[in-house]
C-alpha cells in the first residue's frame, strides 16, 4: 500500500457512497466505487448470456474480458470491459437482481481486488464497499462502517427507484464464502439514519483527527 488508504464499508442504502465521494472530494483523494465494478461485472456476464447462477462460466467469461479501471476528470473511478463503458447500465433492475450472485464468484473479486488494490499504488484513495476494510486493504488503520436502520435504508433505496429487497441483499452480502460483509475488528461504526451525509463527513473528519491523521491543509466539506 503506497499511498493513505480510507476504508468505507457498509451494507447497501446506508449512505457509503455518498459518505466516500465527499470524503474524497474534501480530501483531494480519489474516489475508488467498489460496487460500480461489481455490477460492471455483472453487467458483462448477462451481456454474455452467462448464467449468474454458474460460478464457472462466470469468472471464465470474466477472466477472457479486458479489464481497464481508472479515473475520471473528477478523479473518480472508471471501469471499461472491453473497451465499453457500462455506466448507463449499473443500475438496470437485472443488474440489482444478479449482482450479489456475480459478486459471490471467487474468481470475480480476485480480478477485482486486484484492480481495487492498484488504484492506492498510484494514489490517496477514499474506497467504498463491503469488504475494503477487512479483505481489500486490511492493513489501512483507517476503516469506517457506516450503518443505518432497515427502514432507513429501504426508504433510501425506494428513493433511488429501486425496489430490490434490503434484507435479501444483505442476507446474501453477508453470508457469502467470499470476502463476505462484515465489520472489520478495528473498523469504527457511524450510523447515519439520522444524519446528513455532511454530518457523517463530519463525523469521521473529527475520528480522523483523533487518529492524528495528516488532514490534507485544503480539506473542506462540499454538498455531494
Amino acid at each position: 500500500m503506497s499511498h493513505v488508504v480510507i476504508a468505507i464499508d457498509g451494507p447497501a442504502a446506508s449512505g457509503k457512497s455518498s459518505v466516500a465521494r465527499a470524503l474524497a472530494h474534501a480530501f483531494g483523494f480519489a474516489y475508488v466505487n467498489t460496487g460500480a465494478m461489481y455490477r460492471a461485472a455483472t453487467w458483462y456476464v448477462l451481456s454474455k448470456d452467462v448464467d449468474p447462477a454458474d460460478a464457472a462460466r462466470v469468472g471464465a467469461a470474466l477472466d477472457a474480458a479486458k479489464i481497464e479501471c481508472g479515473l475520471d476528470a473528477a478523479r473518480e473511478s472508471t471501469i471499461r470491459l472491453d473497451g465499453v463503458d457500462p455506466t448507463p447500465h449499473l443500475r438496470d433492475a437485472a443488474i440489482n437482481r444478479h449482482v450479489s450472485a456475480v459478486s459471490t464468484v471467487a474468481r470475480v473479486r480476485e480480478r477485482l481486488v486486484a484492480e481495487q488494490r492498484a488504484f492506492a499504488e498510484c494514489d490517496n484513495v477514499v474506497m467504498e464497499g463491503r469488504d475494503i476494510g477487512s479483505a481489500v486493504f486490511p492493513q489501512t488503520p483507517y476503516k469506517f462502517y457506516i450503518d443505518a436502520s432497515p427502514e432507513v435504508r429501504a426508504r433510501r433505496r425506494s428513493a433511488q427507484g429501486e425496489n430490490d429487497s434490503i434484507a435479501a441483499r444483505d442476507s446474501i452480502d453477508s453470508s457469502r464464502r467470499n470476502s463476505p460483509l462484515m465489520i472489520a475488528a478495528d473498523a469504527q461504526v457511524i450510523d447515519s439514519s439520522k444524519l446528513t451525509i455532511e454530518g457523517v463527513v463530519g463525523e469521521i473528519i473529527g475520528r480522523l483527527k483523533l487518529k492524528n491523521f495528516p488532514l490534507p491543509p485544503t480539506a473542506r466539506l462540499t454538498r455531494s
